[in-house]
Parts: C-alpha cells; sequence; structure tokens
C-alpha cells in the first residue's frame, strides 16, 4: 500500500529535481531524466502528475530563471542567485500592511520595515528561538492560482 507520507516526499523529490534540472537545462527534460535524476520510477511520476505537461503547468515564470511551483496549499520558489548558495523561508500574504500591523499587535517583533523588491513588499520577523523567517506579498504571478 501507498503512504500519503511517501506520496508527498515523492512529489518534493520531484519538484526539486525538475526544478533544478529546468534551471541547467531547460524545460525540454524528458520524464526519464527526471525520474533517473530524482531515483523514482515511470509509475513514480505518474502517480504525482498526468503527464509531463502537467508538470510543467504546476508552476509559474516569475522572471530571472525564478519558478514557482504550486503545493497545495503553498508555493516552493527556486532562485539563482550570483552569490552563495542560501536558503530562505518566506511566508506569503495578500496584504503586507496589515499582516503586519495584526502580527505585531500579537507581540511578534519584525527585524526590518516592510521594503519594496522586484518580486514583491517584504520585511522580516523574529523567531522565538532567534531565527528569522520572511514575509511578502508578492507581485509575481501565484502558482497557487494555477
Amino acid at each position: 500500500m501507498f503512504r500519503p507520507q511517501r506520496r508527498v516526499e515523492n512529489r518534493r523529490r520531484v519538484v526539486e529535481t525538475t526544478s533544478r534540472l529546468f534551471r541547467e537545462q531547460g524545460t525540454h527534460v524528458s520524464v526519464a531524466d527526471l525520474m533517473k535524476a530524482s531515483g523514482l520510477t515511470h509509475d513514480g511520476f505518474y502517480k504525482q502528475f498526468a503527464s509531463q505537461e502537467a508538470l510543467i503547468n504546476s508552476h509559474v515564470d516569475a522572471g530571472g530563471g525564478w519558478l514557482i511551483f504550486k503545493l497545495p496549499p503553498a508555493e516552493l520558489a527556486v532562485h539563482p542567485t550570483d552569490g552563495p548558495e542560501t536558503q530562505e523561508l518566506y511566508l506569503m500574504c495578500d496584504d503586507v500592511d496589515a499582516t503586519v500591523t495584526n502580527l505585531a499587535a500579537r507581540g511578534v517583533e519584525f527585524t526590518q520595515p516592510v521594503t519594496d523588491a522586484r518580486w514583491g513588499r517584504l520585511t522580516r520577523f523574529r523567531l522565538p528561538g532567534g531565527g528569522e523567517v520572511g514575509l511578502y506579498e508578492p507581485r509575481h504571478a501565484r502558482a497557487t492560482d494555477l
């Protein structure tokens, strides 16, 4: 029997591998190459996506090589960088000003003011353990709208 958590993990592997190969080789990568790189079988792919077109259509290109994949109910963004590799977590909201006001009233500490970037309006807030998380209101097309 196929366990739900395994299905989620396999989908994550397919999306991460696809994102990497799309950035390296473009969107004309075969399903066979995607499965070989992700360590899954064709059956594993087709349990996640009805077709290669379904996979390709599950993301938007926000420009500059930034692919944003639809993940229910979230998005996964894979971005190129001119500097060292890094990972960041950003939460997306519809209105960053209203969200900041609401969270600040509940005691959330924001570590930078709301600023404008090409891809949205953003800020950062501190987690209880000391780390930071980004919060942004996107200007790009949303993969969740696919």
